[in-house]
């Protein structure tokens, strides 16, 4: 497969990541996909907290609810582009995290360094934010889980879990944008609501601009990661083989 440029695509990780992305959408609603959602919920929430932290304010807390949902509360800075900056964080944070682990699984061959990461991720914000017990409890257990399937796995199981996550963040992307795309009337405050209330720009627009900003990146970054890795050249140029007389 080639792209427009005439890069050459990986068939075998492109047939592996639709088979992934097809698995996720068809099984969306089941109970097994619980705690991978929970997980994307906490990277969207660390994306606001440290858009917070990178523009001056101060975070007090961040919790996750059973419903899937979560919340970051935080002292924010009174400028209109901290505001915007922090309230983008999340959408911008989610789509960012799918771009790199789709990155370091097929590209970078990290392995266990993502999960690793992942792991100290967690936990720390779990000791240092986590706003109540049952959010405390998915960040450390979590952590603990991806800490022994960093230790554990063979490469072969530790490049299929970051692949799922990175197709599973990808597609929650795309799901909580969409939510937020068309529901946002309905009365919920969604990230969009509050860029909305402080800026002159509508939520639904609010919401169009980040769906199409996400997965434009997520787009860039999956067609570089699923790009062939180049042959080496063995030589350094034109060579004659042979005895010389």
């Amino acid at each position: 497969m080639q792209t427009s440029s005439g890069a050459k695509l990986d068939s075998g990780r492109v047939a592996l990541l639709l088979l992934l992305l097809g698995v996720g959408w068809s099984f969306w609603d089941s109970p097994a996909l619980w705690p991978l959602k929970l997980l994307v919920v906490m990277m969207h929430e660390s994306g606001h907290a440290l858009a917070t932290l990178l523009t001056g304010g101060a975070v007090d807390r961040i919790t996750l609810a059973a419903n899937e949902s979560g919340s970051c509360l935080s002292r924010l800075p009174s400028g209109m582009m901290a505001q915007v900056a922090v309230y983008s964080a999340g959408y911008l944070g989610s789509a960012l995290t799918g771009a790199f682990l789709l990155l370091a699984t097929f590209r970078f061959r990290l392995r266990r360094v993502v999960l690793g990461a992942a792991c100290v991720w967690l936990a720390g914000m779990g000791v240092l934010y986590a706003g109540d017990s049952f959010t405390r409890a998915f960040c450390m257990g979590t952590a603990l889980v991806l800490g022994l399937a960093a230790k554990y796995l063979p490469e072969g199981g530790v490049d299929m879990l970051n692949l799922l996550l990175a197709t599973f963040t990808a597609l929650y992307v795309a799901f909580d944008l969409r939510s937020d795309l068309w529901h946002g009337a309905e009365g919920s405050v969604s990230d969009a609501a509050l860029l909305a209330n402080v800026t002159p720009v509508p939520s639904w627009a609010w919401a169009a601009i980040w769906s199409f900003a996400s997965l434009a990146l997520l787009g860039i970054f999956g067609r570089w990661a699923l790009r062939a890795a180049p042959q080496k050249n063995m030589g350094y140029g034109p060579q004659r083989l042979g005895r010389m007389r």
